[in-house]
């Protein structure tokens, strides 16, 4: 890595934070962030067994407004916005024009004419181009789209204990926040700090959404509520932690070469409305000729699963590949999620190919724990 390349990776507000905590730090799609502050495994059981605070402010912040701004989102996504009200939130996924994922993004209802879109840091400048092309294409002119991914900050606050900390600081009732729902109000004597009840570990948690001038306060405030309780984390028990829950990660299981029906993200797709590539997915979907997601469980103890892997049958024919793969603190076996080539309906034995060898796997439905939240 050159001295150049070095001065482009970007730093979130909290970088120094994170290097007070002795945190190791990475580059992770151009931002220097926390791989780790203890161990990946210890941040990962704090998280599922107390709570855990992660700062995810590399992730892309854009705000959608305009009277057309819904009709834009309908248009470029593929889940239905208007089943959402002000206040909600909507998992769902930007696609091109053949149907593959552009990227997989959160949408807040901020109200009828103003959306709070959390983007994937490594496609900020790719959905920025693509949704002003658009705007630009269909002479949206009344539609602004401003990027403030630079300005504000993400901290994801997440376990079983996450809100029972949390509320110390806030006056909004975190318990009556419904999944994937949101508030705006004062939190930690900051005003206008929008308040949701997501996050990408499948444990209980909120997400906050603040100015960068305030991130700082915030973040040591909630570890200073219980620091034996909440820890910091980064981003390898980040990892195992979504693995677990079987969510995807853009780069590695989703791309542009994926259609969402191929990620058995079907469920996202709203086909009773109209919008790009509509008819490349529905035709897809009715033939069944399309690769397979799969997930599944190493059955042998130290072989873990890593991106590129091949799977193959008993006559050791290459019929899949992983895209993640990790060691799983819960469940003390290795996981992993890949893709068959085929949508293959019957496949007797299924194997990972590690350095030349066979190692036995089984298929199994996702998620792979099950949380009592």
């Amino acid at each position: 890595m050159t001295e150049n390349s070095k001065n482009l990776i970007k730093k979130t507000i909290l970088y120094d934070n994170h290097i007070r905590l002795g945190a190791k730090m990475i580059n992770y799609s151009g931002f220097y962030m926390p791989l780790q502050y203890t161990s990946s495994i210890t941040e990962h059981m704090s998280v599922r067994n107390h709570a855990g605070i992660f700062d995810v402010s590399h992730m892309g912040k854009f705000i959608l407004k305009g009277e057309h701004s819904v009709d834009l989102i309908q248009y470029l996504t593929t889940n239905d916005l208007y089943k959402i009200k002000i206040g909600q939130a909507q998992y769902t996924c930007l696609i091109n024009d053949k149907g593959g994922i552009i990227d997989d993004l959160v949408v807040y209802k901020i109200s009828e004419k103003k959306f709070l879109l959390i983007v994937n840091a490594i496609n900020i400048e790719k959905n920025k181009k693509w949704i002003n092309d658009h705007i630009k294409k269909y002479e949206y002119f009344d539609i602004e789209l401003i990027d403030t991914s630079l300005e504000y900050s993400l901290l994801a606050i997440q376990g079983p204990l996450s809100l029972y900390y949390t509320q110390k600081l806030t006056n909004i009732s975190l318990n009556k926040i419904s999944f994937y729902h949101f508030e705006i109000g004062k939190f930690s004597g900051v005003k206008d700090v929008l308040i949701s009840r997501t996050g990408y570990t499948g444990s209980k948690g909120i997400e906050i959404y603040v100015s960068n001038d305030n991130a700082e306060k915030i973040w040591k405030d909630i570890l200073d509520v219980d620091k034996h309780k909440i820890i910091p984390c980064g981003i390898a028990s980040r990892n195992s932690l979504r693995l677990e829950m079987g969510y995807r990660l853009y780069g590695q299981d989703l791309s542009e070469k994926i259609t969402p029906i191929e990620a058995n993200l079907a469920w996202i797709i709203k086909f009773e409305k109209e919008f790009i590539a509509k008819k490349i997915l529905q035709r897809q979907k009715k033939e069944g000729k399309y690769k397979k997601f799969v997930s599944f469980i190493v059955e042998e103890k130290n072989k873990v699963p890593r991106q590129g892997h091949l799977l193959i049958d008993e006559k050791e024919t290459t019929i899949g590949y992983v895209t993640s793969g990790v060691y799983s603190p819960v469940l003390q076996k290795s996981i992993g999620l890949g893709y068959f080539l085929i949508n293959q309906k019957k496949i007797s034995s299924v194997f990972l190919f590690i350095r030349k060898k066979k190692v036995p796997i089984k298929i199994v439905k996702l998620p792979f724990i099950r949380i009592q939240n």
